[in-house]
Protein backbone atom coordinates (compact mmCIF):
# COMPACT_ATOMS: atom_id res chain seq x y z
CA UNK A 1 0.00 0.00 0.00
CA UNK A 2 0.79 4.21 -0.23
CA UNK A 3 1.04 5.12 3.12
CA UNK A 4 1.24 8.26 4.49
CA UNK A 5 2.40 8.90 8.16
CA UNK A 6 1.83 12.20 9.62
CA UNK A 7 4.94 13.23 12.10
CA UNK A 8 8.81 11.89 12.10
CA UNK A 9 9.00 11.65 15.72
CA UNK A 10 10.52 8.66 17.52
CA UNK A 11 6.91 6.47 17.20
CA UNK A 12 7.12 7.83 13.57
CA UNK A 13 10.21 6.94 12.33
CA UNK A 14 9.84 3.55 13.86
CA UNK A 15 6.39 3.26 12.04
CA UNK A 16 8.05 4.24 9.06
CA UNK A 17 10.68 1.28 9.78
CA UNK A 18 8.42 -1.32 10.15
CA UNK A 19 6.18 -0.67 7.29
CA UNK A 20 8.85 0.53 4.92
CA UNK A 21 10.20 -3.08 6.31
CA UNK A 22 6.87 -4.43 5.45
CA UNK A 23 7.07 -3.21 1.51
CA UNK A 24 4.82 -0.47 1.85
CA UNK A 25 5.35 2.69 -0.39
CA UNK A 26 5.61 5.25 3.02
CA UNK A 27 6.19 8.45 2.66
CA UNK A 28 6.94 10.39 6.03
CA UNK A 29 5.37 14.12 6.53
CA UNK A 30 7.29 16.10 9.10
CA UNK A 31 6.52 20.12 9.80
CA UNK A 32 10.27 20.51 11.42
CA UNK A 33 13.55 20.18 9.68
CA UNK A 34 14.71 16.84 11.05
CA UNK A 35 13.76 13.77 12.55
CA UNK A 36 13.30 13.59 16.31
CA UNK A 37 12.97 18.20 17.07
CA UNK A 38 9.73 17.76 19.76
CA UNK A 39 9.02 15.06 22.41
CA UNK A 40 12.05 13.02 20.76
CA UNK A 41 14.24 15.56 20.64
CA UNK A 42 15.78 15.34 24.67
CA UNK A 43 13.59 12.97 26.18
CA UNK A 44 14.84 10.94 29.84
CA UNK A 45 16.75 8.21 27.92
CA UNK A 46 14.95 5.34 30.11
CA UNK A 47 13.56 2.58 27.97
CA UNK A 48 13.53 0.10 31.21
CA UNK A 49 11.52 -0.86 33.05
CA UNK A 50 9.19 1.11 31.55
CA UNK A 51 6.80 0.99 34.10
CA UNK A 52 8.86 3.23 36.11
CA UNK A 53 9.40 5.60 34.07
CA UNK A 54 8.08 8.79 36.11
CA UNK A 55 4.62 9.63 34.89
CA UNK A 56 4.36 6.84 32.88
CA UNK A 57 0.58 6.07 34.48
CA UNK A 58 -1.51 7.63 36.84
CA UNK A 59 -1.69 6.14 40.58
CA UNK A 60 -4.24 5.00 42.37
CA UNK A 61 -2.26 5.51 45.88
CA UNK A 62 -2.88 9.04 47.20
CA UNK A 63 -0.50 7.99 49.99
CA UNK A 64 2.22 8.37 46.89
CA UNK A 65 1.66 11.73 45.81
CA UNK A 66 1.55 13.21 49.47
CA UNK A 67 4.93 10.54 51.06
CA UNK A 68 7.05 9.92 47.59
CA UNK A 69 6.51 12.85 45.68
CA UNK A 70 8.34 16.64 46.77
CA UNK A 71 6.20 19.43 46.39
CA UNK A 72 7.95 20.74 42.97
CA UNK A 73 7.64 17.15 41.31
CA UNK A 74 3.91 16.94 41.38
CA UNK A 75 1.99 18.08 38.37
CA UNK A 76 1.74 21.68 38.32
CA UNK A 77 -0.97 23.61 36.30
CA UNK A 78 0.61 26.43 34.57
CA UNK A 79 -0.13 29.64 33.02
CA UNK A 80 -2.23 28.44 29.56
CA UNK A 81 -3.77 25.09 31.28
CA UNK A 82 -6.79 26.39 32.29
CA UNK A 83 -9.97 24.33 33.03
CA UNK A 84 -9.53 22.01 30.24
CA UNK A 85 -5.75 21.59 32.50
CA UNK A 86 -7.89 21.48 35.55
CA UNK A 87 -10.40 18.32 34.07
CA UNK A 88 -7.79 16.44 32.62
CA UNK A 89 -5.65 16.40 35.87
CA UNK A 90 -9.08 15.30 37.46
CA UNK A 91 -9.50 12.17 35.15
CA UNK A 92 -5.46 11.55 35.33
CA UNK A 93 -6.21 11.34 39.23
CA UNK A 94 -9.41 8.66 39.10
CA UNK A 95 -8.02 6.73 36.20
CA UNK A 96 -5.13 5.47 38.88
CA UNK A 97 -8.69 4.40 40.98
CA UNK A 98 -10.76 2.74 38.13
CA UNK A 99 -10.97 -0.96 38.63
CA UNK A 100 -9.26 -1.71 35.34
CA UNK A 101 -6.09 0.22 36.05
CA UNK A 102 -4.28 -2.83 37.41
CA UNK A 103 -5.13 -4.76 34.20
CA UNK A 104 -3.81 -1.13 32.02
CA UNK A 105 -0.85 -1.59 33.63
CA UNK A 106 -0.06 -4.92 32.91
CA UNK A 107 -0.80 -3.80 29.60
CA UNK A 108 1.80 -1.20 29.32
CA UNK A 109 4.21 -3.35 30.91
CA UNK A 110 4.11 -5.71 28.20
CA UNK A 111 3.80 -2.92 25.57
CA UNK A 112 7.01 -1.60 27.59
CA UNK A 113 8.67 -5.23 27.30
CA UNK A 114 7.74 -5.91 23.70
CA UNK A 115 9.24 -2.82 22.41
CA UNK A 116 12.24 -3.09 24.37
CA UNK A 117 12.96 -6.18 23.18
CA UNK A 118 12.16 -5.23 19.75
CA UNK A 119 14.19 -1.96 20.34
CA UNK A 120 17.49 -4.49 20.71
CA UNK A 121 16.87 -6.43 17.80
CA UNK A 122 16.87 -3.39 15.59
CA UNK A 123 19.83 -1.84 16.94
CA UNK A 124 21.35 -5.39 16.70
CA UNK A 125 20.69 -5.69 13.35
CA UNK A 126 22.24 -2.20 12.33
CA UNK A 127 25.44 -2.96 14.35
CA UNK A 128 24.82 0.49 15.80
CA UNK A 129 25.78 2.22 19.07
CA UNK A 130 22.86 3.80 20.60
CA UNK A 131 24.58 5.15 23.41
CA UNK A 132 22.77 2.52 25.51
CA UNK A 133 23.61 1.93 29.40
CA UNK A 134 22.27 -1.24 30.79
CA UNK A 135 20.63 -1.69 34.47
CA UNK A 136 18.30 0.73 36.25
CA UNK A 137 18.48 1.40 40.15
CA UNK A 138 15.07 2.91 41.64
CA UNK A 139 16.57 4.66 44.99
CA UNK A 140 15.09 4.01 48.38
CA UNK A 141 15.69 6.75 51.01
CA UNK A 142 13.15 4.28 53.29
CA UNK A 143 12.31 0.75 52.94
CA UNK A 144 8.73 1.80 53.52
CA UNK A 145 8.92 3.57 49.81
CA UNK A 146 8.72 -0.18 48.33
CA UNK A 147 5.19 -0.66 50.18
CA UNK A 148 3.68 2.04 48.15
CA UNK A 149 5.60 0.68 44.44
CA UNK A 150 4.31 -2.12 45.27
CA UNK A 151 1.28 -2.84 42.76
CA UNK A 152 4.09 -1.44 39.96
CA UNK A 153 6.60 -4.05 41.09
CA UNK A 154 3.76 -7.07 41.08
CA UNK A 155 3.00 -6.49 37.56
CA UNK A 156 6.08 -6.00 36.69
CA UNK A 157 7.39 -9.21 38.05
CA UNK A 158 3.80 -10.88 36.05
CA UNK A 159 5.63 -9.46 32.98
CA UNK A 160 8.95 -11.37 33.85
CA UNK A 161 11.17 -8.02 34.77
CA UNK A 162 11.83 -8.52 38.50
CA UNK A 163 13.09 -5.90 40.31
CA UNK A 164 15.62 -7.21 43.04
CA UNK A 165 15.80 -5.47 46.40
CA UNK A 166 19.32 -4.11 47.29
CA UNK A 167 20.92 -2.58 50.86
CA UNK A 168 22.48 0.75 50.05
CA UNK A 169 26.30 -1.28 49.78
CA UNK A 170 25.29 -3.01 47.09
CA UNK A 171 23.89 0.06 45.44
CA UNK A 172 27.18 1.78 45.61
CA UNK A 173 28.82 -1.14 44.13
CA UNK A 174 26.37 -1.02 41.17
CA UNK A 175 26.72 2.64 40.78
CA UNK A 176 29.91 3.64 42.42
CA UNK A 177 29.66 7.06 41.74
CA UNK A 178 26.40 7.10 43.73
CA UNK A 179 27.40 10.18 46.77
CA UNK A 180 27.85 8.40 50.14
CA UNK A 181 26.70 11.32 52.47
CA UNK A 182 23.21 11.15 50.83
CA UNK A 183 20.85 9.33 53.36
CA UNK A 184 19.98 5.79 51.74
CA UNK A 185 18.03 2.94 53.12
CA UNK A 186 18.57 0.60 49.76
CA UNK A 187 17.63 0.46 46.36
CA UNK A 188 15.69 -2.02 43.97
CA UNK A 189 17.71 -3.08 41.10
CA UNK A 190 16.45 -4.01 37.08
CA UNK A 191 19.56 -5.69 35.94
CA UNK A 192 17.75 -5.99 32.13
CA UNK A 193 16.97 -1.60 32.65
CA UNK A 194 18.46 -0.07 29.80
CA UNK A 195 18.93 4.02 28.84
CA UNK A 196 19.76 4.98 25.10
CA UNK A 197 19.85 7.92 22.93
CA UNK A 198 16.72 8.33 21.96
CA UNK A 199 17.40 10.88 19.38
CA UNK A 200 19.94 9.21 17.77
CA UNK A 201 17.87 5.71 17.48
CA UNK A 202 15.61 8.08 15.33
CA UNK A 203 17.95 9.27 13.06
CA UNK A 204 19.18 5.66 12.61
CA UNK A 205 15.71 4.52 11.95
CA UNK A 206 15.17 7.40 9.51
CA UNK A 207 18.07 6.29 7.67
CA UNK A 208 17.15 2.84 7.85
CA UNK A 209 13.23 3.67 6.31
CA UNK A 210 14.95 5.70 3.41
CA UNK A 211 17.02 2.61 2.56
CA UNK A 212 13.71 0.48 1.84
CA UNK A 213 12.39 3.20 0.10
CA UNK A 214 10.69 5.68 2.05
CA UNK A 215 10.85 9.49 1.49
CA UNK A 216 10.45 12.11 4.22
CA UNK A 217 9.04 15.33 3.53
CA UNK A 218 10.37 17.44 5.75
CA UNK A 219 9.40 21.56 6.07
CA UNK A 220 5.67 19.85 5.46
CA UNK A 221 2.77 20.87 7.64
CA UNK A 222 -0.34 18.83 7.33
CA UNK A 223 -3.08 21.40 8.09
CA UNK A 224 -6.01 19.55 7.89
CA UNK A 225 -8.10 15.70 7.19
CA UNK A 226 -11.22 16.28 5.34
CA UNK A 227 -14.00 13.96 3.91
CA UNK A 228 -14.70 13.38 0.91
CA UNK A 229 -15.49 10.70 -1.82
CA UNK A 230 -12.16 11.40 -3.56
CA UNK A 231 -10.31 14.32 -5.03
CA UNK A 232 -6.72 15.92 -4.18
CA UNK A 233 -6.38 19.25 -2.15
CA UNK A 234 -3.14 21.17 -2.03
CA UNK A 235 -1.52 18.40 -4.52
CA UNK A 236 -2.20 15.62 -1.74
CA UNK A 237 -4.78 12.64 -2.94
CA UNK A 238 -5.98 10.07 -1.25
CA UNK A 239 -7.41 7.02 -3.42
CA UNK A 240 -9.93 5.24 -2.27
CA UNK A 241 -10.28 6.52 1.37
CA UNK A 242 -13.52 9.01 3.11
CA UNK A 243 -10.86 12.30 3.39
CA UNK A 244 -8.66 13.98 1.61
CA UNK A 245 -5.40 15.52 3.58
CA UNK A 246 -4.41 19.09 2.97
CA UNK A 247 -0.99 19.97 3.71
CA UNK A 248 1.79 22.47 2.80
CA UNK A 249 4.49 21.88 0.85
CA UNK A 250 3.47 18.72 -0.42
CA UNK A 251 3.81 17.96 -4.55
CA UNK A 252 1.08 15.33 -5.97
CA UNK A 253 1.25 12.74 -3.04
CA UNK A 254 -1.48 9.72 -3.37
CA UNK A 255 -1.89 7.36 -0.48
CA UNK A 256 -4.49 4.58 0.53
CA UNK A 257 -3.70 5.02 4.19
CA UNK A 258 -2.40 7.57 6.41
CA UNK A 259 -1.10 6.56 10.40
CA UNK A 260 -1.13 9.94 12.49
CA UNK A 261 1.88 9.66 14.61
CA UNK A 262 1.85 13.38 15.48
CA UNK A 263 0.53 14.03 18.64
CA UNK A 264 -0.88 17.37 19.67
CA UNK A 265 -0.77 18.03 15.89
CA UNK A 266 -2.68 14.49 15.26
CA UNK A 267 -5.35 15.43 17.89
CA UNK A 268 -6.03 19.23 16.32
CA UNK A 269 -6.25 16.75 12.94
CA UNK A 270 -9.19 14.65 14.68
CA UNK A 271 -11.31 17.40 15.40
CA UNK A 272 -12.85 18.58 12.43
CA UNK A 273 -13.87 14.81 12.03
CA UNK A 274 -15.51 15.05 14.80
CA UNK A 275 -13.14 13.41 17.22
CA UNK A 276 -12.24 15.59 20.08
CA UNK A 277 -9.74 13.70 22.33
CA UNK A 278 -8.50 14.21 26.02
CA UNK A 279 -4.47 14.99 24.93
CA UNK A 280 -2.74 17.09 26.88
CA UNK A 281 1.06 18.50 26.75
CA UNK A 282 2.62 17.67 30.03
CA UNK A 283 6.13 19.51 30.10
CA UNK A 284 9.08 18.06 31.24
CA UNK A 285 12.65 18.98 31.74
CA UNK A 286 16.12 17.58 31.43
CA UNK A 287 19.84 18.60 31.53
CA UNK A 288 22.03 16.75 29.45
CA UNK A 289 26.00 17.65 30.57
CA UNK A 290 29.44 16.13 29.62
CA UNK A 291 30.88 13.34 31.80
CA UNK A 292 33.33 15.01 34.06
CA UNK A 293 34.70 11.56 35.74
CA UNK A 294 34.10 8.32 34.90
CA UNK A 295 33.90 6.71 37.83
CA UNK A 296 31.71 9.83 39.50
CA UNK A 297 29.26 9.24 36.50
CA UNK A 298 26.19 6.79 36.52
CA UNK A 299 27.19 3.85 34.62
CA UNK A 300 22.99 2.92 33.62
CA UNK A 301 20.22 4.53 34.91
CA UNK A 302 18.90 5.81 38.39
CA UNK A 303 15.23 6.82 39.11
CA UNK A 304 14.85 9.00 42.37
CA UNK A 305 10.91 8.52 43.35
CA UNK A 306 10.92 11.16 45.76
CA UNK A 307 10.90 13.87 43.14
CA UNK A 308 10.13 11.81 39.97
CA UNK A 309 13.46 12.13 38.36
CA UNK A 310 15.57 10.10 36.50
CA UNK A 311 19.53 10.52 35.76
CA UNK A 312 20.95 8.50 32.64
CA UNK A 313 24.19 7.57 31.23
CA UNK A 314 24.35 8.19 27.68
CA UNK A 315 27.59 7.42 26.06
CA UNK A 316 29.60 10.85 27.56
CA UNK A 317 27.28 12.43 28.40
CA UNK A 318 24.47 12.40 31.65
CA UNK A 319 21.10 13.02 31.22
CA UNK A 320 19.03 14.03 33.99
CA UNK A 321 15.03 14.57 33.69
CA UNK A 322 11.89 15.47 35.39
CA UNK A 323 9.25 17.67 36.25
CA UNK A 324 5.68 17.95 35.29
CA UNK A 325 3.54 20.81 34.32
CA UNK A 326 0.37 21.42 32.53
CA UNK A 327 0.43 24.40 30.33
CA UNK A 328 2.42 26.08 28.18
CA UNK A 329 3.53 29.23 30.44
CA UNK A 330 4.41 31.18 27.46
CA UNK A 331 7.51 28.68 27.26
CA UNK A 332 9.55 29.81 29.90
CA UNK A 333 11.59 27.61 31.91
CA UNK A 334 10.55 27.02 35.90
CA UNK A 335 13.88 27.75 37.88
CA UNK A 336 13.07 26.25 41.09
CA UNK A 337 11.99 22.91 38.83
CA UNK A 338 15.76 23.07 37.04
CA UNK A 339 17.13 23.95 40.14
CA UNK A 340 15.76 20.58 41.85
CA UNK A 341 17.22 18.95 38.50
CA UNK A 342 20.75 20.42 39.06
CA UNK A 343 20.49 19.51 43.50
CA UNK A 344 19.76 15.78 42.46
CA UNK A 345 22.43 15.45 39.94
CA UNK A 346 24.99 16.91 42.56
CA UNK A 347 23.80 14.93 44.87
CA UNK A 348 23.44 11.92 43.69
CA UNK A 349 26.42 11.77 41.22
CA UNK A 350 28.84 14.90 43.02
CA UNK A 351 31.76 15.64 40.35
CA UNK A 352 30.37 12.97 37.71
CA UNK A 353 29.13 15.69 34.85
CA UNK A 354 30.52 19.28 33.86
CA UNK A 355 27.11 20.67 35.22
CA UNK A 356 28.86 24.24 34.34
CA UNK A 357 30.03 23.27 31.03
CA UNK A 358 29.35 25.89 28.09
CA UNK A 359 28.30 22.17 26.71
CA UNK A 360 25.47 21.62 28.80
CA UNK A 361 22.03 21.30 27.06
CA UNK A 362 18.80 22.71 29.03
CA UNK A 363 15.56 21.72 27.30
CA UNK A 364 11.42 21.91 28.03
CA UNK A 365 9.08 20.04 25.98
CA UNK A 366 6.06 18.58 25.84
CA UNK A 367 5.23 14.77 26.18
CA UNK A 368 1.54 14.66 24.64
CA UNK A 369 -0.03 12.48 27.48
CA UNK A 370 -4.10 10.87 27.70
CA UNK A 371 -5.70 10.93 31.02
CA UNK A 372 -5.51 6.82 31.30
CA UNK A 373 -1.65 7.22 30.37
CA UNK A 374 -1.85 4.34 27.66
CA UNK A 375 -1.60 5.82 24.00
CA UNK A 376 -3.42 5.02 21.11
CA UNK A 377 -2.38 2.43 18.78
CA UNK A 378 -5.82 1.82 16.64
CA UNK A 379 -7.76 2.14 13.82
CA UNK A 380 -9.29 5.79 13.49
CA UNK A 381 -12.59 7.14 12.88
CA UNK A 382 -12.36 7.06 8.91
CA UNK A 383 -11.57 4.18 6.73
CA UNK A 384 -7.65 4.11 5.73
CA UNK A 385 -6.97 6.06 8.88
CA UNK A 386 -4.43 4.77 11.48
CA UNK A 387 -3.60 6.43 15.45
CA UNK A 388 -0.19 5.48 17.00
CA UNK A 389 0.49 8.52 19.64
CA UNK A 390 -0.46 10.00 22.96
CA UNK A 391 2.28 7.90 24.42
CA UNK A 392 3.30 10.94 26.66
CA UNK A 393 6.75 9.70 28.61
CA UNK A 394 6.75 6.74 27.72
CA UNK A 395 7.45 7.51 23.98
CA UNK A 396 11.24 6.20 23.68
CA UNK A 397 10.08 2.89 25.99
CA UNK A 398 6.63 2.04 23.73
CA UNK A 399 7.95 3.17 20.22
CA UNK A 400 9.12 -0.05 18.75
CA UNK A 401 6.92 -2.29 20.05
CA UNK A 402 3.87 0.15 18.71
CA UNK A 403 5.42 0.66 15.44
CA UNK A 404 5.42 -3.27 15.08
CA UNK A 405 1.67 -3.77 16.43
CA UNK A 406 0.15 -1.20 14.18
CA UNK A 407 2.20 -2.62 11.02
CA UNK A 408 0.48 -5.88 12.28
CA UNK A 409 -2.89 -4.39 11.79
CA UNK A 410 -2.45 -2.35 8.91
CA UNK A 411 -1.41 -5.86 7.25
CA UNK A 412 -4.25 -8.02 8.74
CA UNK A 413 -2.05 -9.70 10.86
CA UNK A 414 -2.83 -10.77 14.81
CA UNK A 415 -0.38 -8.27 16.95
CA UNK A 416 1.14 -10.59 20.02
CA UNK A 417 -0.79 -8.54 22.49
CA UNK A 418 -3.53 -7.67 23.17
CA UNK A 419 -4.59 -4.09 21.69
CA UNK A 420 -7.67 -3.70 23.46
CA UNK A 421 -6.49 -1.39 26.33
CA UNK A 422 -5.09 1.02 23.24
CA UNK A 423 -8.18 1.06 21.44
CA UNK A 424 -9.57 4.13 19.89
CA UNK A 425 -13.12 2.98 21.43
CA UNK A 426 -11.96 3.88 25.35
CA UNK A 427 -12.54 7.20 24.13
Amino acid sequence: MRILIVGAGIVGTATAFELAGDGHQVTVLEQHAAAAEQASFASAGLLAPSLLIPWASPSGDSRLARRLLGGRATMRLMQGAGLTGLAWLWRWLRAGRQAQAGQRLQALAQLGQASLSRTRDIAQAMGSDIESSPGTLVLLRKLAHIELLQPLLEVLAHCGSALRQVDAETARLIEPGLATDVPLAGALHASDGQSANCRLFAQLLRQAAQEMGARFEFNTRVQGLTRSASGAINGVQLAGAPFSVQASQASQLQADAVVLCAGLAGAALLRPLGLRLPLMPVYGYSITAPVRDEFHAPQGSVIDPQHRITISRQGQRVRIAGGAELGHAGGLHDAATLRTLYLALSGWFPGGALASSPQVQVWRGARPMLPDGAPLISPGPAQGLWLNFGHGASGWAQACGSAQALADLIAGRRPALDMTPFALSRF
